[in-house]
């Protein structure tokens, strides 16, 4: 009886099949030709659509019944396919376009997290902070004029060290594509004219807040650090200094030893407290440490990025030496730094300075010396794992640098 039932049905709906199949041929046939010869295609054509749009409903009402048909043999699997293409090709007119992402703020903040360069943005932050604290005097210069300056040159200097980072980032699109493939723009993220606005804003808002504020030495800061920033990245005649291993090093030096010790003291010195200048010997120590540190920072950067520097010509030392005798270099400078520091603080009138200080040297002369035997020079993240070490010891050594008498 099954058998009975099944056969007829089967062939009806061959028939229905083969018949929708021609009628969707000359529909489309017809409204290729519509597009040619509207006069005589246009009637022909609604005739088609609506007999397409009637036989589809009545394949979409028998669908149920043709499903269970197919599990059961064969032939009606194939069945099954036709109606599935049939549907396909029934469907009335289909945007294949993807749709653009909406705007998400918390993607875009994420982003702008990674393409600002967290550890740099630290790294001034605290090193603004630390520089400050040089010019407190006793404990009721801890008022609410210190922590106002401080916040002024930190905001500031914060826009410009945006402006930098980005900067470079723009300039490095293809490079980081190699070098550092999780940064916004080289993954896509940001499109070139993202970044681009960013930097400038960020240039704009920093000057205009040195301005707004009228201290002389962070205007010399924010200038000093903007002509130096561009001439290390920008890619044209003369500049992008990071080209060449020296100037680069020079670059970093001169911002992070030079400028931050001394602008940002001179700022809270003679432009907040009024103060005649004053090279105190913790400020001495800070900028020729700090010196020793920035050299090693303007080194080990380049030695995770020794595969697209060598692509694109940049002549570092990581590429010029090799990465080992440059790890090695950067850790014996470093090291060579600590033992200067342990001497100085040893030499302290003070004996809380003496203690604290010489303590705290030796503890991270240790620690250099203990991560830079596990490193893996054969392997990047290893690598790249260390450098960011090493910023950490640039931050502990802005905690000790206040307690130095």
């Amino acid at each position: 009886m099954d058998s009975l039932l099944v056969a007829p049905f089967s062939h009806s709906y061959s028939y229905s099949i083969t018949t929708t199949s021609r009628n969707l041929w000359r529909s489309k046939a017809c409204a290729n030709n519509y597009c040619a010869i509207p006069s005589s295609c246009a009637p022909k054509a609604s005739r088609h659509k609506w007999n397409i749009e009637k036989e589809y409903n009545v394949l979409k009402f028998l669908k149920p019944s043709l499903s269970l048909y197919g599990k059961g043999t064969e032939e009606g699997s194939t069945h099954q396919e036709c109606n599935r293409k049939f549907v396909v090709k029934a469907a009335p007119e289909q945007s294949f376009e993807s749709e653009q992402p909406d705007f998400d703020p918390k993607n875009f903040l994420d982003a702008f997290y990674r393409f600002s360069r967290p550890h740099t943005v630290i790294g001034t932050a605290l090193s603004i902070l630390s520089v400050s604290l040089l010019a407190v005097e006793k404990l009721s210069d801890i008022s609410p004029l210190f922590f106002t300056g401080v916040l002024e040159a930190v905001v500031a200097a914060l826009f410009m060290n945006i402006y930098i980072v980005g900067l470079n980032q723009l300039s490095d699109v293809e490079i980081d594509k190699i070098n550092k493939p999780y940064l916004p723009l080289a993954s896509g993220e940001y499109s070139f004219a993202t970044g681009a606005i960013i930097v400038a804003s960020s240039a704009i808002l920093s000057f205009w807040l040195g301005w707004i504020v009228g201290s002389g030495p962070l205007l010399c800061a924010l200038f000093v650090s903007f002509v130096l920033g561009t001439a290390y990245s920008v890619n044209v005649p003369l500049l992008r200094w990071k080209r060449f291993a020296v100037l680069a090093a020079m670059c970093i030096l001169s911002v992070r030893a030079v400028i931050v010790q001394l602008a940002f003291f001179l700022h809270m010195q003679t432009f907040v407290y009024k103060r005649p200048v004053v090279f105190s010997r913790p400020l001495i120590f800070a900028t020729a440490f700090m010196s020793f540190f920035s050299v090693v920072i303007a080194l080990f950067k380049d030695i995770p990025d020794i595969e697209g520097d060598k692509i694109f010509g940049i002549q570092s030392f990581s590429v010029r030496l090799g990465q080992k005798p440059v790890f090695w270099i950067c850790v014996c400078l470093l090291e060579l730094a600590y033992g200067v520091a342990l001497v100085v603080g040893v030499t302290s009138s003070s004996l809380w300075s003496k203690i604290v200080t010489g303590l705290g040297h030796a503890v991270l002369a240790s620690l250099l010396y203990y991560h830079a035997k596990s490193v893996d020079l054969k392997n990047k993240a290893s690598i790249t794992s260390f450098y960011m070490f090493i910023w950490k010891l640039f931050y502990a050594e802005y905690l000790l640098i206040p307690l130095v008498r």
